[in-house]
């Protein structure tokens, strides 16, 4: 089984699931092992686009509890040797695997990858990771083995410095994306240009354009034989919700998971060229972000900004969220609302009289509830 390894902070998720179908475009049996999930635990681990069953899973819990009990396994541990194991039991030809956090101290590190690959890197889990670029690079570097390719997203001056120093010490060959060009956002994805060859991927935004490019590098580093129409095949099968996913029909309303800065920063830039307006935002976070960088990127762009939170599901509470936003000083005034329901009922409304963009923003956690809200099935 051969194993490619992908870190970084934002697309390393969208880049997994775009090569994990190319691959199986390709021809490939494959594995792909992603976290977090959106709505069931499942999705976290497929096989050519399947999502493990729920029977094995409990078979999994039943044969090995005395062991996970014995070492005091972590939630993660457990799930990412779960996933190593239905792999091999699956008999797949090549695994894609996710790193959960970080790199170097991740429980996926103790691969032995035929390729890594490193997203953009940027501040997030600032309090686990480090609080400089510097620091959370070298996290993510440590993924990188030795005489092992690595291929590199355009990355800031200071993550670029980390990841090429760690990668020179050990003699890793760095493979580099090149820019897409002649991107457009239309309804339902992305069309852009790379390497002279024109390419669709239904996710959307300028990001997701440099996410495929990371995703036709890893490929053709891993099997040089695959051809562009297999790439383009294996993008337009690419399922991947929760980012900027349309979620209404009649009206442009979207969800994207983004919850860091360059998350948000990417999610509000698709907006605008979806339409050429600032949108009316619905704003969850987890209390372990970077609110006030958050906060000023969404000051800046928006036309109206509501703020929620929904109980049980490790989120600010909307009184939270709304307090720290207020501490910030912003000519915008953000607009609490308690039950979350009721929240996406207001933009709703809001979308529909101005005919301007919503966008729900800020985490995994609440696709549920947005999901149920506009009838979309998983």
């Amino acid at each position: 089984m051969d194993i490619i390894h992908i870190a970084g902070t934002n697309g390393k998720g969208s880049t997994s699931s775009m090569l994990a179908s190319v691959l199986k475009a390709s021809g490939k049996n494959v594995g792909l092992y992603t976290s977090p999930h959106l709505i069931k635990f499942n999705e976290r681990i497929r096989v050519n686009g399947n999502c493990i069953l729920d029977e094995e899973i409990a078979s999994f819990i039943d044969k090995n509890k005395k062991h996970i009990e014995r070492i005091n396994s972590t939630f993660f541990e457990t799930t990412t040797v779960m996933a190593f194991d239905y792999f091999v039991h699956q008999k797949i030809d090549i695994a894609i695997i996710e790193v959960g956090l970080g790199g170097r101290l991740d429980s996926t590190n103790v691969v032995n990858p035929l390729l890594t690959a490193i997203t953009p890197v940027s501040l997030d889990h600032q309090h686990i990771l480090g609080y400089s670029l510097k620091s959370i690079a070298n996290e993510k570097a440590g993924i990188i083995k030795e005489g092992v390719p690595v291929v590199v997203s355009k990355q800031k001056y200071e993550a670029e410095r980390v990841i090429r120093k760690v990668a020179a010490k050990i003699d890793a060959k760095i493979i580099r994306t090149d820019k897409t060009k002649y991107v457009t956002i239309q309804e339902f994805g992305t069309k852009f240009s790379y390497k002279s060859k024109e390419y669709f991927t239904p996710l959307m935004g300028v990001h997701q354009s440099e996410n495929a490019a990371m995703a036709i590098e890893i490929a053709n580093a891993y099997d040089k034989k695959i051809d562009k129409e297999t790439i383009q095949e294996g993008f337009s099968k690419t399922k991947w919700p929760g980012r900027m996913q349309k979620l209404s029909k009649k009206l442009p309303i979207y969800y994207d998971v983004a919850h860091n800065l360059d998350g948000v920063k990417s999610a509000i830039h698709s907006a605008s060229l979806i339409q050429e307006k600032k949108p009316h935002i619905l704003l969850t976070l987890k209390g372990d972000k970077e609110i006030d960088l958050i906060a000023n990127e969404i000051f800046k762009y928006n036309k109206s900004l509501i703020v929620s939170g929904i109980e049980n599901l490790e989120l600010m509470s909307a009184n939270e969220l709304h307090s720290l936003l207020n501490n910030i000083q912003s000519r915008t005034k953000p607009e609490k609302i308690d039950d979350f329901e009721d929240a996406l009922d207001e933009l709703t409304k809001r979308v529909k009289k101005t005919n301007t963009l919503g966008l729900v923003l800020g985490s995994h956690y609440i696709a549920k509830p947005v999901f149920d809200k506009f009838g979309i099935l998983m």
